[in-house]
Parts: C-alpha cells; structure tokens; sequence
C-alpha cells in the first residue's frame, strides 16, 4: 500500500493535536491518503473519549481528508456498552476512522472504499 503511512509503533505515546498533525504532515512528505497508527502509540487518554483526545485527534484527519487506521487490540480499552464501543463501531461504518486488527484487513477494507482524500 504506498499511499499509507504506517506510524513507527516505537516512540513516544500520540496524545496531542500535534501529534496529529506531525503524522498528518508525514503522510503529506509521502503522498499518503491514509495513516497506520499502532495501538500502542496512542495515550491511553485516546481511549477515555470524555478527555477530547480522540475526537480531536480524529477531527484533525478528517479536516486534513487523510485517513487515520488504529490498528491492534484495543479490547483493554473498550467495556460493552460503553461508549467508546458505539464509537468504534459507528467510525467502521465511516470512510475516515477505522479501528483494524491489522494491516491485511486495513487493506481488505480499503480495497472496497473510496479514498477519503478524493474530492466529494
């Protein structure tokens, strides 16, 4: 997949709207329509939704038109019935936040998808 961006899982924990847009403008560098971040890269704040981490992590791919994939297990982080799992599971259903196991089915999943970066 050359135009995916696949976040190094070393370094420090992605919390900020910086980190964002650090890995906005690294995407940008390669011509990349979609970021791979690993789940283990985000803060656990990323997982507490009333923190605002998520959603302004999140919003800052969707203003930029670049695709965000966590990958990995985030079964820790998730509680049925929480809202973080109605979260998940609505941004499944959407073209610009996915939540994969791993890289073959972010694959799978955007050889069906439009690109979020195309003009609507």
């Amino acid at each position: 997949m050359p135009d995916l961006y696949v976040c190094d899982p070393d370094g420090e924990p992605l919390r900020e709207a910086r980190d964002a847009i650090d890995l906005i403008g690294e995407a940008w560098g390669r011509r990349a329509t979609w970021v791979a971040v690993p789940v283990e890269r985000l803060h656990d704040d990323f997982f507490v939704l009333r923190s605002g981490v998520a959603g302004e992590f999140a919003q800052k791919f969707v203003n930029y038109r670049i695709g965000l994939a966590v990958v990995g297990d985030i079964s820790r982080h998730v509680t049925p019935g929480s809202a973080l799992e109605a979260w998940v599971t609505e941004s499944n259903r959407g073209e610009h936040l996915w939540f994969v196991r791993d890289l073959d089915e972010l694959s799978e999943r955007r050889s069906g998808r439009d690109d979020p970066a195309a003009p609507r």
